[in-house]
């Protein structure tokens, strides 16, 4: 990964975001205020935007400034979460311009284990960490086979959201709603599978 290779993975996650902003509402009107599909379309956009005219090469500091990006324009615990998860993979990547996939795959982690610590949840909990986690560690299992990596990262991040249908929501609104959440996928596990979703199809685009 590179200052590059990121813009185009940013770009693709917005394009994907934009293109199911309308599904991804409707996902979240069953148990929240239904603003999901516009909260991810307005945050990956704003850091879009943000990419497109970056000069920095630090991976660092881009995703550092990324994460203050997106959590501006998306002002919502998903767009704080995802903010957290920037965040962590800055720190672990500062003074750094390139990176392997192994060590790409190490960034995702960090940003997860800081989601973890901040929002105080784990896989498990309906969340956005049920399909981001095993995601990631599909990715760094499979580094070494890069664009099966990402498909078998894909397919980890999927698999993980259809899981959440057998959980019951314990963090935010979706709480209230208790044994009712069962059956349900989760909204934020559908937006870490759909942030999968168009990293891989960007690599089998190359």
């Amino acid at each position: 990964m590179n200052r590059e290779t990121l813009r185009e993975g940013i770009s693709a996650i917005s394009r994907i975001m934009n293109e199911n902003e309308g599904y991804l509402i409707e996902l979240d009107a069953r148990f929240g205020d239904g603003d999901l599909g516009i909260s991810m379309k307005q945050g990956f956009k704003r850091v879009k935007e943000y990419m497109d005219k970056a000069e920095e090469k630090d991976l660092g500091k881009l995703l550092r400034y990324c994460s203050t990006e997106f959590n501006e324009a998306a002002p919502s615990t998903l767009g704080t979460i995802i903010s957290f998860g920037l965040m962590g993979m800055a720190k672990y990547l500062k003074g750094k311009e390139e990176t392997e996939l192994k060590e790409t795959a190490k960034a995702m982690q960090a940003g997860l284990q800081m989601i973890m610590d901040k929002a105080k949840s784990k896989p498990g909990d309906k969340t956005i960490l049920d399909s981001l986690y095993p995601a990631a560690e599909a990715l760094l299992k499979y580094a070494k086979e890069d664009v099966i990596a990402w498909d078998k990262a894909y397919e980890a991040a999927y698999a993980g959201m259809e899981s959440t249908k057998n959980m019951k929501g314990l963090h935010g609104r979706i709480a209230y709603y208790g044994e009712k959440t069962i059956g349900e996928v989760d909204g934020g596990a559908t937006v870490g599978m759909l942030m999968f979703k168009a990293l891989k199809d960007k690599q089998g685009s190359c």
